[in-house]
């Protein structure tokens, strides 16, 4: 862990990396560098950010794929149920023709 980040930085230095980072000087660079505590990033260690319980973007797409089939299969069902209701009615006011009819001849 030396080889890789340098060595620990002096007192007066390391408060420059937040959150509990620890604080290392890369002599090859002259410059110093944070090794972040989960869930921190930056060159500071300035950022926080959620943990998230999906490594990879696979479960936010299934989610979304499941929203968007279920709202086209409700949409398909309105569709249905409209054209139903409009087959019903159709035949509610042909059945009342019909009857209408009938009644007249019967009066004839």
């Amino acid at each position: 862990m030396m080889a890789e980040h340098g060595k620990p930085c002096e007192p007066q230095e390391a408060t420059f990396c937040m959150n509990e980072a620890s604080c290392h000087k890369l002599p090859a660079m002259e410059t110093l560098s944070c090794i972040c505590r989960e869930n921190y990033k930056g060159i500071r260690c300035e950022e926080y950010h959620l943990p998230s319980s999906s490594q990879d973007g696979y479960d936010g797409g299934l989610l979304a794929a499941i929203i968007v089939v279920a709202i086209i299969g409700l949409v398909v069902l309105a569709v249905i149920i409209y054209h139903v209701q409009k087959m019903v009615k159709g035949k509610e006011k042909l059945n009342q023709k019909n009857d209408a009819d009938q009644m007249r001849k019967l009066q004839v």
